[in-house]
């Protein structure tokens, strides 16, 4: 089990990523069209750097949800190996059988 702090720090990166995703995207677009004033883009820069660091989706890190492990976790389930493992070897995941030879 990851530490409790961490897996917190995680969730809460989430919920700001996801509050102020369309006011970077609309700030990025402004930044990003070259045919808007230089001084008008500049001001949009400016605005963005003052947007929390937590907010940028690249932030949020990609944990297990049931053990909370930051590695080796399957992005379409959003489990890891290991916890996949388990849940594998328990029988409560349809079609996955453990490999033997």
């Amino acid at each position: 089990m990851a530490k409790l702090s961490s897996v917190n720090k995680n969730n809460r990166r989430i919920k700001l990523s996801d509050r102020l995703f369309k006011k970077r995207q609309r700030l990025k677009k402004i930044i990003m069209n070259k045919k808007l004033p230089l001084d008008e883009r500049f001001k949009a820069q400016q605005k963005l750097s003052k947007l929390p660091r937590n907010s940028a989706k690249i932030r949020v890190m990609n944990r297990c949800q049931i053990t909370g492990r930051p590695h080796g976790v399957y992005r379409k389930l959003r489990i890891s190996r290991i916890a996949l493992r388990q849940l594998g070897l328990q029988g409560k995941i349809p079609g996955l059988v453990k490999s033997s030879w």
